[in-house]
């Protein structure tokens, strides 16, 4: 286990930091190869929205003492490392939908935050793109939509301005949103954490945790069983006490809610998406990001172009159920991870609801002539040697036993005595990234109300 980057930074007030961090260790209680420390209230998960969640707790209760648990041995390494980079303006959510609320305030305060900690963004805009004829009603309904949600500048264009906009994209009309960005989400996480250790939180790497109790009784000649009554080990028997606990685990949600008793449901079922990249001499091609009209009729919503804040372009995602939960390459299997999904009933139905699509995005998965041909309806000049294969991420996709996509979030925390003391987020939807200043809020409230901080 690692301490924090916060009580191990050394420098020319070394001396009185070894005091400080002698003092810390001096009040660790023993017990004999285990050690636990004690926290008022403990985050699991430091994902950005575990970390945009303490952040916001501990500048609203800076005298509380806080932590986050992150089981990897470094932050952001999983869903918030292995996103598009995109800032979402809100333009898809339903509206008055809570989805819609949060993106577009959390997209406001994205850029405000980065413009604040000197975060390199760009405000590069989006093109939706209609290729035929037909998709031009829903195309309009996205527009009446985005202007319902309060998304700012946004514009039906013709063929002409497209080309303006974009000079190698056919399409006979666009949707224009010039207050979509991208950003590097892996370094507003790092800020989130430094905000949060700055202001006195510490964030324990490396804690895999393996369970969630209430303590029975206190340790000898100490009181704080009592005082500080749940329990949170790890895999290598080493614990923390504290007072609350809020999970945000991710591609483990549901996992971590099980350790503490909750349902089962709604099931994590791990999707992957494979992006292609264009070759860097062909990058011109794409100046900002150009989306395909949604269809209604199918889950995820296509193959797109997403330019990068190091100059590459992406291309992409499809989207295949993973065999592996943190799986980044096709070959990736986990055993438990793959039987859980396959047997699970949810995904036996949005299986059979889907199931063109879904062999649509296996052929493209292994073939990628298929997917370019989805590419070139945007941008014909495309060829085969313009493209390599790319990162991939895996998406947290909640789903219930109707085999549908939960598109909200769930909060949970069970039942008996822990749950008067347990908040589990189990599904924070895309956009999560973009949203995470405003979904902070959001959580931190519902902390403050049911634990009466």
């Amino acid at each position: 286990m690692t301490f924090p980057r916060c009580v191990l930074s050394w420098g020319p007030v070394g001396s009185a930091r070894f005091l400080l961090l002698g003092r810390l260790v001096s009040q660790l209680p023993w017990r004999g190869s285990r050690w636990f420390s004690t926290y008022d209230v403990v985050v699991v998960g430091g994902g950005i929205v575990g970390l945009a969640s303490a952040r916001q707790l501990i500048l609203r209760h800076p005298a509380l003492r806080f932590a986050v648990l992150e089981k990897e041995k470094e932050i952001a390494l999983h869903q918030s490392g292995h996103n598009s980079g995109v800032i979402h303006s809100g333009i898809y959510y339903t509206p008055g939908s809570l989805k819609a609320r949060l993106c577009v305030r959390g997209a406001a305060l994205i850029y405000e935050y980065c413009d604040q900690k000197g975060i390199p963004y760009k405000q590069c805009g989006k093109l939706i793109v209609a290729v035929k004829q037909p998709e031009i009603p829903r195309l309009q309904a996205l527009y009446e939509r985005g202007l319902q949600n309060n998304v700012p500048g946004l514009r039906l264009i013709g063929a002409k301005d497209i080309k303006e906009k974009e000079p190698y994209c056919r399409g006979v009309m666009a949707l224009e949103s010039p207050y979509t960005g991208i950003v590097n989400y892996k370094q507003v996480a790092q800020s989130y954490k430094d905000d949060f250790c700055d202001a006195g939180g510490s964030v324990l790497t490396d804690f895999e945790v393996t369970d969630i109790k209430m303590v029975n009784e206190s340790p000898a000649g100490s009181v704080q069983g009592i005082e500080y009554p749940v329990a949170i080990k790890n895999n290598k028997g080493e614990e923390v006490h504290c007072k609350y606990v809020l999970t945000c685990a991710g591609l483990f949600s549901d996992r971590v809610s099980q350790v503490s008793g909750c349902s089962a449901e709604p099931r994590i079922v791990p999707f992957r998406g494979d992006y292609l990249v264009l070759k860097p001499e062909k990058c011109y091609l794409v100046k900002g990001n150009i989306y395909p009209v949604p269809n209604p009729r199918f889950p995820f919503l296509g193959v797109h172009f997403t330019p990068r804040m190091d100059g590459s372009v992406w291309l992409g995602p499809n989207a295949i159920l993973a065999f592996k939960r943190e799986g980044y390459r096709l070959c990736d299997f986990n055993a438990r991870d793959f039987k859980e999904a396959v047997t699970y009933s949810g995904l036996h139905k949005l299986v059979l609801k889907n199931l063109s699509y879904g062999m649509g995005e296996m052929y493209r998965a292994f073939f990628l002539n298929a997917q370019l041909k989805e590419l070139q309806k945007f941008i014909p000049e495309l060829s085969f040697n313009d493209i390599a294969r790319g990162p991939s991420g895996v998406r947290a996709q909640a789903l219930d036993r109707d085999g549908n996509l939960v598109d909200d979030f769930v909060f949970d925390g069970g039942s008996g005595d822990l749950a008067n003391c347990i908040l589990h987020v189990r599904n924070a939807p895309s956009p999560a990234a973009t949203s995470s200043l405003a979904i902070s809020e959001m959580i931190a409230s519902e902390v403050e109300e049911r634990f009466g901080l």
